[in-house]
């Protein structure tokens, strides 16, 4: 389930919520938890598509180096983490504001059974990170063939 937390008084969180619940009815069989960790400076959002034959985990990552991101699989549960590096830069010039967030984070998924772990691929293009859960054969949708009986 993803959680948001929610404050009444915040429109914004109480629209959360509520998108939130219609993601989780809709894709209730599955538990795709949000968590912050301890240790995360920052959580980067998440797609999550399901086509027949996979699961697909789009993370926007902009600014990270793929080499900075670790993807990994214990049980049935799949854990993104990694580190946005702030670059130093000579300024002569005064900063009024930074809002770009940066340093380590987290995003953990419990993987459905429909899953095989071990096809999980992952690819790194343009600061999105996209994660293929490909989904055992007897998952996946077969057609069956209708046979006319012989008169």
């Amino acid at each position: 389930m993803v959680s948001v937390r929610t404050t009444r008084d915040n429109p914004t969180s109480v629209m959360e919520s509520r998108l939130s619940q219609i993601f989780n009815d809709a894709l209730g069989a599955f538990d795709w938890r949000y968590r912050d960790s301890a240790t995360a400076a920052w959580v980067p959002p998440v797609d999550i598509t399901e086509q027949a034959d996979a699961i697909r985990i789009m993370a926007e990552l902009p600014g990270v180096s793929p080499d900075n991101v670790k993807i990994s699989v214990e049980g049935n549960v799949l854990t993104i983490n990694g580190t946005k590096e702030q670059t130093s830069e000579e300024k002569t010039e005064r900063v009024h504001r930074y809002e770009r967030t940066y340093g380590s984070f987290e995003r953990t998924f419990t993987l459905p059974g429909t899953v095989d772990p071990a096809g999980i691929r992952a690819n790194y293009d343009n600061g999105v990170l996209t994660v293929t859960l490909p989904k055992v054969e007897k998952a996946k949708p077969r057609q069956i063939q209708v046979e006319v009986a012989k008169r």
